[in-house]
């Protein structure tokens, strides 16, 4: 007997935010045969949004897709992509070099997001998490942003030469931005 394709799936979602939203969502993936197997979810500005990663057998896969339509209908915004097998740490091709943890807290303006992640761009660092917030600052009420991120760097690239970069970049946006080695 021929064991059956496994595939891969990623599922994003969004939805006005209520109570029993992931559930339904796990029934419906759990009902086709699918498994759950890692996710990350949120609320934002009354919506609930996430992205799971599950695994079905191929063959079962028009039947998940049937029950996910069905919530759609129900307010459910669903996209659907196959996924390939992971081939090196954090899923992405070359990028098998150090794992650090940034952090980075300072007053809000426009474009931090952009400029912190075009210089690790530039340096061919892979974000692999990242979480931003606005914060009240204690002593004043200011608004601060703060972002937290799990980067992986190329193996060609020294922890010094990253600090080196985000250490300007830190001081043109004046900003505190430290750098740790995290988890692989």
């Amino acid at each position: 007997m021929a064991t059956p394709k496994i595939q891969t799936l990623v599922i994003t979602f969004i939805a006005d935010d209520r109570p029993g939203l992931v559930e339904r969502l796990s029934e419906a993936v759990t009902g086709a045969g699918g498994n759950w197997l890692e996710s990350r979810m949120a609320r934002l500005a009354a919506k609930f949004a996430g992205i799971a990663r599950i695994e079905i057998a191929a063959d079962k896969t028009p039947a998940l897709k049937v029950a996910l339509a069905a919530l759609e209908a129900d307010g459910f915004n669903l996209n659907i992509e196959g996924a390939a097998v992971e081939a090196a740490p954090g899923g992405v091709a070359g990028a098998s070099g150090a794992v650090f943890n940034l952090e980075l807290l300072g007053p809000d303006h426009p474009g931090i997001v952009r400029d912190v992640t075009h210089c690790l761009s530039e340096q061919g660092v892979s974000v692999e998490e990242m979480q931003t917030n606005l914060l009240r600052a204690p002593m004043g009420g200011d608004i601060l942003f703060q972002a937290q991120a799990r980067v992986r760097l190329p193996d060609d690239l020294s922890e010094d030469s990253l600090r080196d970069a985000l250490e300007a970049l830190a001081e043109a946006l004046m900003v505190d931005l430290t750098l740790r080695e995290g988890d692989a």
